[in-house]
């Protein structure tokens, strides 16, 4: 997941990619991890989405995509409830701290 995070991971993927049932992958995971794999691929993304906008200019329509969402609007909303603002507010709160 941290080399392609704009697939379309499933768990069932995840699972297989690990060798393991997927079951015994997501207690696995949560053991080691602290947080379910999907919840984590969520963070990883928004970590990524984070830094694209405070470090480049690309697009946030670019930035979402490059991260797996379908639509600048999906991935906005899951900026959104994952930082409690948009992706272009964050950008501009960052960028003038």
């Amino acid at each position: 997941m941290h080399g392609s995070p704009a697939r379309s991971w499933t768990l069932a993927e995840l699972a297989r990619a690990a060798a393991m049932s997927r079951t015994g992958f997501t207690l696995r995971f949560k053991e080691v991890v602290g947080v379910p794999p999907l919840t984590y691929l969520r963070a990883w993304r928004m970590r990524l989405a984070r830094r694209a906008l405070w470090r480049e200019d690309t697009p946030v329509s670019v930035i979402a995509s490059s991260l797996g969402y379908s639509s600048e609007i999906a991935f906005s909303n899951a900026f959104e409830r994952t930082t409690g603002m948009a992706p272009r507010r964050y950008r501009e709160a960052v960028r003038a701290s």
